[in-house]
């Protein structure tokens, strides 16, 4: 099976906005790790971090499938 020059297109456009996602989940926990030490200030952290951590797999997913999909377009496998 060919992996067709779009279809690597479409995988690498969604790796990239997967990774822009959790650059901007990162960056919001990293705001709230920075802010006041109350209870509410300690949940939306806590928050933000499990959302950050779903970001992060999610681009670590859509990197694998690109870069399974280049191996099978240029090595077969």
């Amino acid at each position: 099976m060919t992996v067709e020059s779009s279809d690597l297109d479409q995988m690498q456009a969604a790796y990239k906005t997967a990774v822009d996602h959790w650059i901007t989940a990162f960056r919001e926990e990293e705001a709230l790790a920075s802010s006041e030490h109350s209870e509410t200030e300690i949940d939306a952290w806590e928050a933000a971090g499990f959302r950050e951590e779903d970001a992060r797999t999610r681009a670590k997913h859509a990197k694998k499938d690109y870069e399974d999909a280049l191996r099978e377009r240029f090595f077969n496998f």
